[in-house]
């Protein structure tokens, strides 16, 4: 069904037909039900708080019983969640922050241990890349400029394997 032919459909109805179309799609699909739910009430600071937390135990998992998890580094923790903030339409400062969020606790994990795998920078650099589009795409890269150069930095400090990657992606904060 296209577009033109829900608006049609749903023009054609009563507004108690309306109403119980939605409620019956809030009690069947979940995504709908999340959605509402963010709507009228968008706790966007609590989730942002769960996300970091979640994210930062990729890296830093909490000790158990005296014993000692390992770090499972997944990138796709943080794109899970990034996915999800875009469809709720949280505000893109929060977006931004949990993107680089995920990027700065990698880096704080790589200077701590030796991060071996190279699918590791890479999937780092895809994250910067995709920081950096969303930041410029929606006008804040005032706001994010520092610590956008501030990973950069550390990328380089560190002397990541594909720095040069980080620098060509960069240079558009100088454009």
């Amino acid at each position: 069904m296209s577009k033109r032919d829900l608006k049609k459909y749903l023009n054609e109805l009563t507004k108690e037909q309306l109403e119980e179309q939605v409620l019956e799609l809030y009690e069947k699909f979940s995504p709908v039900k999340v959605y509402y739910n963010f709507v009228f009430n968008p706790k966007e600071e609590t989730l942002l708080q769960e996300c970091k937390l979640k994210i930062s135990q990729e890296y830093f998992p909490v000790q158990t019983k005296g014993k000692r998890k390992k770090p499972k580094m997944r990138r796709s923790v943080a794109q899970k969640y990034i996915k999800h903030f875009i469809l709720l339409g949280v505000d893109p400062f929060v977006i931004s922050d949990v993107m680089l969020y995920n990027i700065e606790i990698a880096q704080t994990f790589s200077s701590e241990n030796l991060v071996k795998q190279e699918l590791f920078y890479k999937s780092m650099f895809n994250s910067f890349e995709q920081a950096m589009n969303f930041i410029i795409s929606n006008g804040i890269i005032s706001e994010f400029k520092n610590r956008l150069l501030n990973i950069y930095k550390e990328a380089s400090d560190q002397k990541w394997m594909n720095i040069s990657d980080f620098s060509a992606t960069i240079e558009l904060l100088e454009d």
